[in-house]
């Protein structure tokens, strides 16, 4: 019996050592688990953080071409759209008594009265409504077409009034387009009033080159909010941060197998870039911008980019 205890006593000692190797090995095992990832270094360059804002396009200055005589219109020289310059004739407008005398003059060369006046354009622009045709009556003083003034082209521009310190007059911008082409603009002047509802005042900004588009188009207009020559700037995906968005970090690599949790302090943030304020690293840093998320503190990383 004494025999048979012992071979049990020594069987089960074999299956503890066994089973305290394996709890070993899979420990070791968990402790070299490393995660591929890839690095970028920080950059010093200039940054501007930029806010966006609506406005449409009008002409400030529309002339309305009106009829100076009662009578026809003898023809029309332009259709709705048309670009114009100053003197282009619009429209001939026949008197009525030019039009009754007109049947009888081939058979009585004293009634050769025509009657006729053309009206020309007053300035250069868009025709942007066009109200009477050939052959259409038309009394004195009538409008015949509106003509918008090219050269009064702009874009008004809605700022809450909160952030109407960043909308200086003099100051450049940029103007994106529906279909995402851009102008260059300036702020040239704003009204005196606020929308009552919406708390918005309005802006005038002038393109840099002259161009034809629609009126009410709408776009954004990008103004730049604050900017700085040279600071340290890094891509947004290296930064992370708590729920509560209170606290911001990178994983910085101390060598090539480990990276560890570094506290920093983001500035401005400009598209996928922010600047970092606080600490200072230097030009030979390695920061994980790839395989970041989820790492602890302290993590094993296995670079496969640089």
């Amino acid at each position: 019996m004494n025999h048979i205890r012992t071979i049990l006593a020594i069987i089960i000692l074999i299956y503890l050592v066994s089973c305290g190797d394996n709890a070993s090995t899979k420990t070791e095992e968990a402790v070299h688990v490393s995660t591929p990832v890839t690095t970028i270094a920080i950059e010093n360059v200039p940054i501007s953080e930029v806010i966006s804002f609506n406005a449409v396009s009008i002409y400030q200055r529309k002339n309305i071409v009106k009829s100076m005589i009662t009578g026809y219109v003898d023809h029309s020289f332009v259709n709705q759209g048309d670009i114009v310059k100053v003197g282009k004739p619009l429209y001939a407008v026949k008197t009525k008594e030019g039009d009754a005398l007109s049947k009888f003059a081939p058979k009585d060369s004293t009634l050769a009265f025509k009657g006729n006046l053309t009206i020309g354009s007053p300035a250069s622009g868009v025709v942007i409504e066009a109200n009477k045709q050939t052959n259409d009556y038309v009394s004195d003083g009538e409008q015949l077409c509106v003509l918008a003034v090219q050269s009064s082209f702009v874009f008004m521009l809605n700022v809450p009034f909160e952030q109407n310190k960043y909308v200086l007059i003099g100051k450049k911008c940029k103007i994106i387009l529906p279909d995402s082409t851009f102008l260059d603009g300036t702020i040239s002047g704003k009204l005196s009033t606020v929308d009552p509802v919406s708390q918005t005042q309005s802006f005038i900004v002038k393109p840099s080159l002259s161009t034809t588009l629609p009126e009410n188009l709408s776009v954004q207009i990008q103004i730049n909010k604050c900017s700085k020559a040279n600071t340290q700037v890094i891509d947004k995906v290296c930064i992370l941060s708590d729920e509560t968005m209170e606290k911001f970090w990178v994983m910085k690599l101390i060598n090539d197998s480990m990276a560890v949790k570094t506290i920093i302090k983001p500035g401005i943030t400009a598209g996928n870039k922010v600047e970092i304020l606080s600490p200072t690293f230097l030009p030979n840093d390695r920061i994980v911008n790839k395989g970041n998320y989820g790492l602890a503190d302290t993590a094993f990383v296995t670079i496969i980019q640089h």
